[in-house]
């Protein structure tokens, strides 16, 4: 479908296009591409367009400051199209803001030091960030997502430099400590903020509480909810330093003990603890990460006491140590434990079960990479496991595709913290909560229960070839809730494989029935040796060393750069209320550097509706978007959708289709569209490529 090409405008004409799967566009019935003079139509089509995305999650600041646009400010941060804004700094405009304002930021590379100036904000001095935020209900939105760089490096730096010599690593720490090391963009504890259409890199670990690209902080280590209503959409988070675990990046998109919201198209890569991480939420999480892509991490995702209804879905784990991990700690992300039922003893719209935390439609593979940064307990995440759930209880793992995880595909397994939680934990009498003391000092266990693994695709998983490598298992040490597991399938023919051998005969059934405990020695011991860590405190780990073939290890740490197609928000003036950067308000870039441009006396409207239509075998689902934004996502046996380009100005608008077969792999179409183009003749029956 590449090429520059004009569709043919006929009375319900058809369109057919050529390649490896079939795409009809039906064009709808179209009187005419009158030209109009008509501003306010073109304002009710461009926001019709922005509407139909459904890209932020719901409740997001994003749909607030639509509501708020006639009031809210907008300050201008950098240059756009030419055109200076009123601040240098982002940190600047921010201690200017007031609720519901918005900041735009125009390209460069932001060495923000709000860290290095004698008031570094209200959160705990051990926690210092480039960038704080606590006013609650700002938007702050860069103008090109990889264009607007929040740079961790010092003044001066090459943007997001690797060299030693480049780094800041923060303020002074106490005494004869480190530096404290440093975070990016800090949200602490200011309910309503979005972050959208921008980078960090380099904010490095530390003596602190720090190395944290991006984090919504509602009070780190309280056992509080702090923080209501997060939003981010189209964000990125990285690092390219390495030297050791002390100064690495940690995480890369954070949220701790807040409950609402969510991310939408973000990417993150190369942290020694995880890319993305919710947290410290105890049963009211209540968050959504959809169209997540994370790449060559310790983890690709770790959550710890999140529970209750938390959503991962449409995105990609790959090329990480672990593809994703979540469960309970013993620790200051507390209380544990973590509990995936719905509070209140509710039932989820989405499992139809008693389980509200679910992770579905993603697509998790060859996730077998020892050479990535890694420090403390993540570091023990175990080298080719696609999803791995410790301790947890009553979650979904459903219709995902796991592909060429090395050690299994999705394992569910006792965990044995052996953490000493700080003292506040003890005191409020959390310690160990939910978990099982022993008689050796700072060892608690949490058994996995209620869990379910169903309606999943597997292929060549388990590949290393130990004794219990497989694309599912789980260890259990007590007698409770039973995991489930059904409707999973192999791809390409064949059963999947379990450990213990037999798992969807012998646990089909989703209804909480008390079971005896599953050790599972021959999985616990392939654990000791993957992880290199739990040996004396899973129960029936003896111990002794791996036996071949064993495990990859490293060879050193790899930083690779970041990739050079992150598609950036088409319109970073939706919602925005007018400025000079964005024409009266209506969702459309005054000037250079937007998707549009303004509309002026005799703009021209389009009439023209679409319907998309795909036609091949096996394909799981489809998206559509146009000028690259989400517009559709089709599931079924009929994938059709309609696209509207009425109403909106003259100009070029793409067409793009994105096909995911059963076996997880993409297909990608596009089509150029010009809008308020001369009307063509009936008679006309192919359209011409230029």
């Amino acid at each position: 479908m590449g090429g520059y090409l004009r569709p043919v405008v006929r009375r319900q004409g058809t369109l057919r296009t050529d390649g490896k799967f079939g795409v009809r566009v039906r064009l709808g019935r179209v009187a005419s591409l009158a030209c109009a003079v008509a501003v306010v139509g073109v304002a009710v089509g461009a926001v019709a367009l922005g509407q139909a995305t459904g890209a932020r999650p719901a409740g997001s600041g994003h749909q607030r400051g639509r509501a708020a646009a006639s009031t809210a400010r907008v300050l201008l941060v950098g240059t756009f199209a030419g055109i200076p804004g009123q601040y240098s700094s982002i940190q600047a405009a921010v201690d200017a803001a007031k609720p519901g304002d918005w900041i735009l930021v125009g390209p460069g590379d932001y060495h923000e030091q709000a860290d290095h100036r004698a008031n570094r904000g209200p959160q705990p001095a051990r926690t210092p960030a480039g960038v704080v935020i606590t006013t609650p209900g700002i938007h702050l939105r860069g103008m090109d997502r990889n264009a607007v760089v929040v740079d961790g490096t010092k003044p001066g730096s090459p943007q997001c430099n690797r060299n030693e010599a480049q780094q800041d690593f923060g303020p002074p720490g106490t005494g004869s400590d480190p530096p404290l090391g440093r975070n990016g963009i800090l949200v602490w504890k200011a309910d309503n903020v979005s972050i959208d259409n921008l980078t960090a890199c380099n904010f490095l670990n530390g003596s602190g509480s720090a190395g944290n690209e991006i984090w919504w902080n509602g009070g780190d280590g309280t056992g509080q909810i702090g923080l209501h209503n997060l939003s981010g959409t189209y964000i990125t988070a990285t690092s390219t330093f390495f030297k050791d675990g002390p100064t690495a990046a940690s995480y890369g998109i954070f949220s701790s003990n807040a409950s609402g919201g969510g991310w939408d198209v973000a990417y993150a890569s190369n942290m020694s603890d995880s890319n993305f991480y919710v947290g410290a939420c105890q049963q009211v999480c209540n968050q959504t990460i959809n169209h997540v892509h994370s790449q060559y991490s310790t983890q690709g995702y770790s959550g710890t006491n999140a529970g209750g209804s938390v959503v991962i879905e449409n995105s990609e784990f790959d090329h990480n140590k672990a593809g994703f991990t979540a469960g309970v700690l013993n620790n200051d992300d507390w209380p544990a434990p973590q509990e995936g039922a719905c509070p209140n003893n509710g039932t989820s719209p989405i499992t139809h079960t008693y389980s509200c935390w679910v992770f579905m439609n993603n697509y998790v593979h060859d996730n077998n990479n020892p050479n990535v940064p890694g420090v403390g307990i993540a570091a023990a995440a175990p080298t080719g496991t696609g999803v791995l759930l410790y301790g947890g209880r009553d979650d979904t793992i459903m219709n995902n595709t796991f592909a060429n995880n090395g050690a299994w595909g999705a394992i569910v397994f006792t965990y044995p913290d052996t953490e000493t939680p700080p003292a506040d934990v003890i005191a409020a009498g959390y310690d160990c909560r939910g978990g099982i003391g022993s008689g050796k000092a700072g060892l608690c266990t949490f058994d996995d229960w209620g869990n379910s693994i169903a309606g999943n695709k597997f292929q060549h998983n388990g590949y290393f070839g130990n004794a219990s490598n497989s694309d599912f298992g789980e260890i259990t040490s007590t007698a409770g809730p039973t995991n489930c597991f059904h409707d999973n399938v192999e791809l390409g023919g064949g059963q999947p494989t379990s450990s213990p051998p037999g798992l969807q005969a012998l646990k089909p059934a989703c209804n909480r029935q008390t079971v005896p405990p599953d050790p599972n020695p021959a999985m616990t011991n392939d654990l000791v040796c993957d992880s290199q860590a739990f040996a004396g405190a899973l129960p029936g780990a003896s111990g002794t060393p791996c036996t071949p073939p064993g495990y990859p290890q490293s060879t050193g740490v790899q930083m690779p750069p970041l990739p050079s197609n992150l598609a950036t928000m088409p319109d970073p003036c939706a919602g925005v209320p007018a400025n000079p950067w964005c024409a009266s308000g209506l969702g459309l870039p005054s000037g250079g550097g937007g998707a549009t441009s303004g509309p002026g006396a005799g703009s021209c409207l389009s009439h023209r509706p679409l319907v998309v239509h795909i036609r091949r075998r096996g394909l799981r689902r489809a998206e559509v978007f146009v000028n690259g934004r989400r517009v559709r996502v089709l599931r079924g046996r009929r994938l059709r959708a309609r696209v509207d380009l009425r109403g909106l100005p003259a100009g070029t608008f793409s067409v793009r289709i994105v096909a995911i077969r059963r076996n997880g792999r993409r297909l990608t179409r596009s089509r150029t569209y010009h809008t308020c183009a001369t009307r063509i003749r009936r008679t006309h029956r192919a359209a011409r490529g230029r």
